[in-house]
């Protein structure tokens, strides 16, 4: 009968705490890091062959891992609903960090590729649909985002007296409207063409300019000013 190995005689590939230990957090793959924080594996395998499977289950990416649910994370044998958790709170953690590095350098936009880098990691994951509002300086530098809106699947109303208030609060001359479409499909709608024209209209009244809309999916974006719609 083959003798299990017990974790002292796992090889060092095999711990990673003592891995990074040795030769700092740098050397550690993706899997052997989520290792860490599942903490054990199952009778079958060690920690880290369990996330090396579940990350080749999703191409190796973990923009793909932070797009997968509770239950479905929890279909892989040895993952529990606690081990989910974690998994998912680390992804959600990286987009966080990601988003606060972008505030901190004040971005400016200078293209709807500007808007969609800003808001690809808060949108791009969402099963519902979201607006927000890129509140922007005289210099288009960030000032802040709101989110305006939240809805379903299809769509999500958004109210244009609250957009044009938060503009005014924060005393932004500019602004940017952002709404992912979970779908996929970046195609505009009636109901999206006709808030993106109402908004720059009311919002020049008050002359603040409406500097772009982009509806955003994974991977793609419409852009109402490349269009020349704006």
């Amino acid at each position: 009968m083959e003798k299990k190995l017990n974790i002292n005689e796992w090889a060092v590939e095999d711990r990673p705490r003592e891995k990074m230990m040795l030769h700092g957090v740098g050397a550690l793959s993706d899997a052997e890091l989520l290792a860490i924080l599942i903490g054990s594996g199952n009778r079958e395998e060690t920690a880290v062959e369990l996330m090396r499977r579940i990350l080749a289950s999703c191409h190796n990416d973990l923009n793909e891992l932070g797009k997968m649910g509770l239950e479905e994370l929890c279909t892989f044998k040895g993952i529990g609903d606690a081990k989910a958790v974690t998994i998912l709170a680390a992804s959600e953690l990286g987009k966080r960090r990601a988003s606060a590095e972008r505030s901190r350098e004040r971005t400016t936009i200078t293209s709807s590729k500007d808007i969609y880098a800003y808001f690809h990691p808060l949108l791009c994951d969402l099963s519902v649909e979201e607006c927000w509002v890129l509140l922007l300086n005289q210099a288009l530098k960030v000032i802040d985002r709101v989110r305006v809106s939240t809805g379903g699947l299809a769509g999500t109303a958004v109210d244009i007296r609250l957009v044009l208030r938060e503009a005014l609060i924060r005393r932004a001359p500019a602004i940017a409207l952002c709404h992912n479409h979970p779908s996929g499909n970046t195609r505009p709608s009636n109901e999206d063409n006709r808030l993106t024209e109402r908004l720059a209209k009311s919002a020049a009244v008050m002359d603040i300019r409406l500097i772009d809309h982009l509806v955003l999916t994974d991977g793609a974006y419409y852009s109402y000013a490349d269009e020349g719609r704006i």
